[in-house]
This record gives structure tokens, C-alpha cells and sequence, in this order.
């Protein structure tokens, strides 16, 4: 990261998509670091609490040439976290999602490419570009052929900011995420994913419901390990400019244990015995990819960058479940 910003002897960090799931974590990570962090969202969000960055809260149409150009003007890093809020089994058929999750991606580097020093971009790609690959864990190695519409859309995006920092306009990471969950840095349980869904059926006493047996596996990344993944992104932009990178915890977990140590943890929050955990078919929604296991070996960023997950998983679900319980009325 430059020692010091195009506006000021601070460097300054735009977060597009800071009021997300993920973008929530990261702000809240680098607020803790002496820099001029812009958060950039749809909607308003707090200065995080006992911040040590110079914060400037943005909302703004980040499809919009003129809202973009306002959320990375003077910016030195921009960590890119936006999605479509239709989420990934809505994107086929909508172009709405299209212009979020590729069209910005192209508008992003033709602004950045109009300045002298190439900013860096931190992205956030997904392991599932990846497709259906026929061996684990991934590694980063393996051809990319994404099968849904959404994969296809991160891939492009990633594409247009290789080819970017090929041309020198920007210096661009790609760090491709597995399933993310967890709870909020103010302790909310947020996020759509299967551990958030799981913990609210738990709480209302209500089955949980596998798709077939339950042995399909997934490296589950804690949200806060995430971010701080995207730290040390920034950090070392330089050395990882122009490709992607893996992250996960290189531990496959099947899906049936997962649901039934949430199971087990709200029947000890609530005094009461484990709702049952039972499979289902899988509806006509299902992907190849939901009944497709996968583990990720993040051994080459690690070495690139020395982080590591810090959150074992039985006290990432705790602390779901706990936040879950303490802010649920």
C-alpha cells in the first residue's frame, strides 16, 4: 500500500459495497488502521465504533458513471464488493445483475485508468468460477468453466480487471471466496447463506432440511476472516496484481454435521432439545453445484501473504448463534 494517498499524507481506501455482508466486516477492519477509509453503499451505515481512519460514509448508484467516479475519486486501494442483490440463483434473465456484477467492474477501470499511479482493486471473485472441477481441494490451478449465470458474470468482471492491470490502468487482485457466513461486527447475525438460514429455522423450531444425504462438503470461510484476507490483500497488491487467489480453510465439511452442530447449539441456548435435522430432495432450483463438495487449498496465498483463518468453526457457529439469540427481539 502507497505510504501516503493522492489527497493527503494518509492513503485513502474506497469500499464499494461497504453496508454488505462482507464489505460490513472489512470496513470495520480497516477503521481500526490510520488511513482515510471511504465506505460506499446503498444505504447508510455507522462509523464504526472507536475508529482510528478518517471516515467518510457515501451512499451512492454505483451504476451510475457519475456515483462510481464520486466513490473512487482520489482513491489509492478500492476494495470491490458488490453484488446484486437478487443474489446468485436469480442472476440468469436479469440485467440488472448483469450491470452490477460486470458492467461496474468495466466502468470501475475505465475511470481508474485515467491516473497516473495504477490504483490497486481488491475484487471479490468467488471459487465457484471454477465450475465442476474433477479434483480437490482447488487450488487455483484448475481451468475455469463456470456453470451459472452468476459464476459467468464474476468471471467476466475478473477477466476485464486481469486484462486492466495487464495494461497497467490498475493494479487488480482477484480473491476468489468460498461460502461465507457469520455474524456482524455490531453482533447481528447477517448474511443469506445456509448457516444463517439454518440458525434462524433452529431458533423458530423448525426442522433443518439437508438436500439429499448430507455428506456434500463445504469449506466455510468466517466472515472475519474474510476480512481480514482483504487486508492483507491491500497490503500486498503489488505482489499479487494480476491474478487470482483462493481463500478458504483447506477443511471440507459435510453439510449434514454442520446443521446439526447448529441444531445442537440453540437447543443449549434454549434449554430444549436439537430440532431434527432431515434430508430432502433437492428442489427444482438445485445446481450441479449445490450437490458438488468443496475444499480449498489457500496454500499460495498464504505464503504470499502469511494469513491464516483464525476462527475455528464450532466458535464461528457459537458466536452465530449467540448473536442470533442476543439481538433476535
Amino acid at each position: 500500500m502507497n505510504a501516503a494517498g493522492a489527497g493527503g499524507d494518509r492513503p485513502l481506501i474506497a469500499v464499494l459495497g461497504g453496508s454488505g455482508f462482507i464489505g460490513a466486516a472489512v470496513v470495520e477492519a480497516l477503521a481500526r488502521r490510520p488511513i482515510r477509509l471511504r465506505t460506499v453503499g446503498r444505504r447508510p451505515q455507522p462509523v464504526p465504533t472507536g475508529a482510528v481512519a478518517e471516515v467518510e460514509v457515501l451512499c451512492a448508484d454505483l451504476t451510475a458513471r457519475a456515483g462510481l467516479e464520486a466513490a473512487v475519486a482520489g482513491a489509492d486501494t478500492v476494495v470491490h464488493l458488490l453484488m446484486h442483490t437478487a443474489g446468485w440463483r436469480e442472476a440468469a434473465g436479469n440485467p440488472a445483475a448483469e450491470r452490477v456484477n460486470v458492467g461496474v467492474m468495466r466502468d470501475l477501470v475505465d475511470l481508474l485508468g485515467e491516473i497516473r499511479r495504477p490504483p490497486a482493486v481488491v475484487f471479490a471473485g468467488s471459487t465457484s468460477q471454477a465450475g465442476l472441477p474433477e479434483r480437490m481441494p482447488l487450488d487455483g490451478s484448475e481451468p475455469d468453466r463456470p456453470t451459472t449465470t452468476y459464476d459467468r458474470q464474476k468471471h467476466t468482471a475478473e477477466q476485464v480487471l486481469k486484462a486492466a492491470t495487464a495494461a497497467r490502468l490498475v493494479r487488480g487482485v482477484s480473491l476468489r471466496l468460498p461460502t461465507v457466513y457469520g455474524d456482524s461486527p455490531r453482533g447481528r447475525l447477517n448474511g443469506r447463506g445456509v448457516v444463517s438460514t439454518m440458525v434462524r429455522k433452529a431458533f423458530a423450531g423448525e426442522e433443518l432440511t439437508l438436500w439429499n444425504d448430507g455428506t456434500v462438503e463445504r469449506d466455510l470461510l468466517y466472515v472475519h476472516d474474510a476480512a481480514d484476507a482483504f487486508l492483507a490483500g491491500i497490503d500486498h497488491a503489488d505482489v499479487l496484481a494480476g491474478r487470482h487467489w483462493l481463500l478458504g480453510t483447506g477443511r471440507g465439511v459435510p453439510l449434514g454435521d454442520v446443521l446439526r452442530t447448529i441444531a445442537d447449539l440453540v437447543g443449549a441456548r434454549l434449554g430444549r432439545s436439537p430440532v431434527p435435522v432431515v434430508c430432502v430432495p433437492p428442489p427444482d432450483l438445485a445446481t450441479a453445484t449445490d450437490m458438488h463438495s468443496v475444499v480449498i487449498d489457500s496454500s499460495r496465498f498464504r505464503a504470499a501473504t502469511s494469513w491464516r483463518p483464525r476462527v475455528p468453526l464450532h466458535t464461528a457457529l457459537r458466536r452465530c448463534v449467540d448473536a442470533f439469540a442476543e439481538n433476535a427481539g
